[in-house]
Parts: C-alpha cells; structure tokens; sequence
C-alpha cells in the first residue's frame, strides 16, 4: 500500500487574463500527468477566469 500523499504534490494555480497566482491546489502526479486547466474565480478580475498550472 502506499504512503499517504507519496504520489501528490502541491501545483500553483494562475490566471490566464491578468496573471495573478491565485490558487495552491494539489495534484496526484501519477493519474494527471498533463498541466491542470481550471476555471475558478480570480479575486483580481472580479469573475470566473481559466486558471493554468504553473511551470
């Protein structure tokens, strides 16, 4: 069995129209190989944007 949290990792969430990093969000490395793409609510932008995994 494996350990907990062995395979997730912390990823920072940031917003295509303004480029504020708004989110820390984990994700499991192993499932979700490719980059994270979630619409979430930029505090900056005041609305719902695209929010990308940063490098």
């Amino acid at each position: 069995m494996a350990k907990k949290g062995e395979n997730r990792e912390l990823v920072t969430l940031k917003c295509t129209e303004c480029g504020e990093k708004n989110y820390r969000v984990e994700k499991n490395k192993k499932n979700t190989t490719e980059r994270l793409e979630l619409n979430k609510h930029c505090k900056k932008c005041q609305k719902h944007t695209l929010h990308k995994e940063e490098k």
